[in-house]
């Protein structure tokens, strides 16, 4: 397994981490066994970071991994965890932040969280289930602060989901140490420059402001929430076909778009377009760690088979840029 320093923390992630989310559903519908097996394997071939959020399941998903770890009592695992914020919280941001954890703590059978993210999205003025740009940095970083130094999180976090520009200044402030990011084969726009009218949100190449400010990138849809199998089939146990986040305004559109890709996989480059955007994920090298969701401990196996590969080649990285040129100019 590979390890990449994230971001100025000082930790070492393995470059594939244990999605706990609902989409996959594994850590929130799945068996038991089947959670203990893959935990139980992923921490034997070296993963180290498992993420989840008091949303996945409305708690099942913390659960679930805090029982495993339990039982397993394993060395040396980073835990991160999150809190999303309701209309009804934003008068009192700092004791909603903190019951928050403290539930999240009880339900992982844990006395601190390695990273602690914030999971709305962050927009210029907020509104709705977003939080504004100066209620993120006068309010949710103080309180987080506060715990930090309680000794209850260790480095503070947050899904970089919401308006570009103002995900820039947030994660310009330099207050956070870790950035859930968007990257995958639909919008690699966290690192590049899109085409001219391409069908998707523009991160205006957020890595760069990532590594300017020292913070670690968890890349997360790196599969497009499913998308990137190219198949609309869901196993039974996964979340339903999610809101696009960043690329197509469909989920279906997101398929077909795809399976446009498969050039990729028809000329060698992988065995399977899920390979392939796995090792796209982690061919940049501002990547610290990906997360895959999973319905099943197979699923598992395949993820950290493509990890083993190693990154996509240069060759492949240019095919892939040539093919989504054809997305330019469609509707989103």
């Amino acid at each position: 397994m590979e390890f990449r320093i994230f971001g100025r923390t000082g930790l070492q992630l393995s470059i594939l981490g244990f999605g706990c989310g609902a989409v996959g559903g594994l850590m929130v519908r799945g068996d038991a066994a089947d959670q203990e097996r893959a935990i139980a394997r992923a921490i034997g071939s070296g993963v180290n970071y498992f993420d989840t959020a008091v949303q996945y399941g409305d708690g099942e998903s913390e659960k679930n991994l805090g029982r495993v770890l339990q039982q397993l009592k394993p060395k040396g695992v980073v835990v991160g965890t999150k809190v999303r914020l309701q209309p009804g919280d934003l008068g009192h941001i700092d004791d909603a932040v903190r019951a928050s954890l403290e539930g999240s703590l009880s339900r992982l059978r844990l006395g601190s969280v390695d990273i602690f993210h914030l999971h709305n999205p962050i927009t210029r003025e907020g509104g709705g289930p977003a939080l504004s740009v100066r209620q993120v940095l006068d309010e949710v970083v103080p309180a987080f602060e506060r715990l930090r130094r309680q000794g209850k999180i260790r480095f503070l976090g947050l899904t970089a989901l919401g308006d570009t520009a103002a995900l820039h200044e947030v994660i310009n402030a330099g207050v956070f140490d870790s950035a859930q990011v968007v990257y995958n084969m639909l919008n690699p726009s966290a690192a590049d420059a899109l085409p001219q009218n391409y069908p998707a949100q523009d991160y205006g190449r957020l890595f760069d402001a990532t590594k300017a400010a020292g913070v670690g990138v968890v890349g997360i849809r790196v599969l497009a929430g499913g998308a990137l199998s190219g198949s609309a089939e869901r196993h039974p146990i996964a979340g339903p076909a999610p809101e696009p986040l960043g690329s197509a305004m469909s989920y279906d559109a997101d398929i077909d778009r795809a399976r446009r890709l498969m050039p990729l996989v028809e000329e060698g480059f992988a065995t399977s377009l899920t390979e392939a955007a796995t090792r796209f994920a982690l061919s940049h090298p501002a990547m610290g760690t990906i997360l895959v969701g999973m319905a099943t401990p197979q699923q598992f196996e395949d993820a950290l088979a493509a990890v083993q590969k190693g990154p996509l080649p240069q060759e492949a990285l240019d095919r892939l840029a040539a093919l989504r040129q054809a997305f330019s100019g469609e509707a989103r």
